[in-house]
């Protein structure tokens, strides 16, 4: 069986939903961000590409329900790249990265182009179709910028409670009180403004150009707010519940976001065609699903798989990316996992940067290999939750490794 590696990752900086990314259609981000990984390997033949994997939480709009091909078209790439996209909602990237490892691990492919994106700004309202013609009823339409829409009427009402109120019912079933999530939060700020500062993301994130004569080109993450503290964000107002019985506020829930990623996995041979060493190697994999009220505590079943079949423990893992979708979730992961907070998100994480749902999944992986790289230390662990229950992780091996 080949082994899979991941050799490039980058990303676009993240926007806030209505921000400087607003005015860049989805498809477009997608593209760009194809253009400049296909950019930082001169020596690829780019008809040497075998596939290109998207993940897209929501193909409603613009992305034309196949971003995957619609981005590799809009780059200029050849027509003859087969594409598709996936959709595990805030999972799609990674487990567009995943799929693209299972190619390579059969011999299926040598080279895989996988990518994610999100314009939450963009996502447009649906109206539903009339099961009889020439109603008489208003008709609403529903908002597929996140979150259920157009909910079965026989789906169990437990589980179809928002984002909010299902973290609020995870951090009372495990202890999580509003001044660890805010501290955790502030955290998070605190540590991506340093790996900023301190050059983290010089490597990975590309510059997106105007989109228009009005526009200016976007350089950082937009919702990274360096001067919080636990004390400024303890003075936000809860959201999901009243302030008796709710922790929740926007400032320890990740920020809706647009953004794209992309990276190439390959072969031994996908290296050769690059003309690149790998980052990592694709060491593990796995997912979980529980009830969907829960979905934030799904990573820590699916790392725990993973590592398994990765031959290894916790006890190996010198660095965590875990998708903060809120801090809740994030600290009943990281104490289930029973593991040292400070190996978690060392660059800062969503509740910072933001979590344009199709894009997190290759950002934390690719962040995570980049991590590994530069403390020389070997074994990392990417993990996401994802909305209905579900949860993926990916374990990574540095090759190069002497730590």
């Amino acid at each position: 069986m080949q082994q899979a590696y991941l050799y490039d990752a980058i990303r676009t900086p993240f926007g806030k939903i209505g921000g400087s990314l607003s005015s860049h259609r989805p498809d477009d981000l997608a593209a760009h961000v194809v253009r400049e990984l296909v950019a930082r390997a001169p020596q690829l033949d780019v008809n040497s590409i075998d596939e290109s994997i998207f993940g897209n939480a929501n193909g409603a709009g613009e992305e034309n329900r196949n971003v995957a091909r619609m981005a590799t078209l809009l780059a200029g790439l050849p027509t003859s790249l087969p594409g598709t996209t996936m959709n595990r909602l805030c999972g799609s990237s990674l487990d567009a990265a995943i799929a693209a490892s299972r190619q390579i691990n059969t011999d299926d492919a040598d080279l895989v182009l996988v990518g994610g994106v999100e314009s939450m700004s963009r996502a447009p309202w649906v109206l539903p179709k009339t099961e009889r013609p020439f109603p008489m009823a208003n008709l609403e339409l529903a908002n597929t910028t996140l979150g259920w829409r157009l909910v079965n009427p026989a789906m169990n009402k437990e589980w179809t409670v928002s984002l909010g109120e299902a973290t609020e019912q995870l951090r009372e079933k495990y202890e999580i009180t509003r001044e660890d999530q805010d501290v955790f939060a502030a955290r998070s700020h605190q540590q991506a403004a340093a790996a900023w500062e301190n050059g983290k993301y010089n490597n990975l994130v590309v510059s997106v150009p105007p989109a228009n004569k009005r526009g200016t080109e976007v350089v950082m993450d937009e919702t990274v707010r360096a001067d919080s503290t636990a004390q400024t964000l303890g003075a936000l107002r809860t959201v999901f519940r009243d302030a008796a019985t709710g922790t929740v506020t926007a400032g320890n829930a990740s920020p809706m976001s647009d953004g794209a990623s992309a990276a190439f996995i390959g072969s031994e041979r996908g290296g050769e065609l690059l003309g690149a060493a790998p980052l990592a190697r694709i060491a593990g994999r796995a997912s979980s699903a529980l009830d969907p009220q829960y979905f934030g505590f799904a990573p820590v079943e699916a790392a725990n798989k993973a590592l398994a079949k990765a031959g290894i423990s916790w006890s190996d893992v010198a660095a965590v990316e875990l998708n903060e979708a809120f801090a809740a979730q994030s600290l009943a992961c990281i104490r289930a996992w029973d593991i040292d907070e400070a190996i978690v998100n060392a660059w800062g994480g969503a509740l910072s940067i933001g979590h344009p749902l199709g894009a997190s999944g290759l950002r934390i992986l690719g962040t995570l290999a980049r991590r590994l790289q530069e403390s020389n230390q070997r074994w990392g662990v990417a993990a996401i939750c994802i909305g209905v229950g579900q949860g993926l992780a990916v374990v990574l091996e540095n090759p190069n490794a002497t730590a």
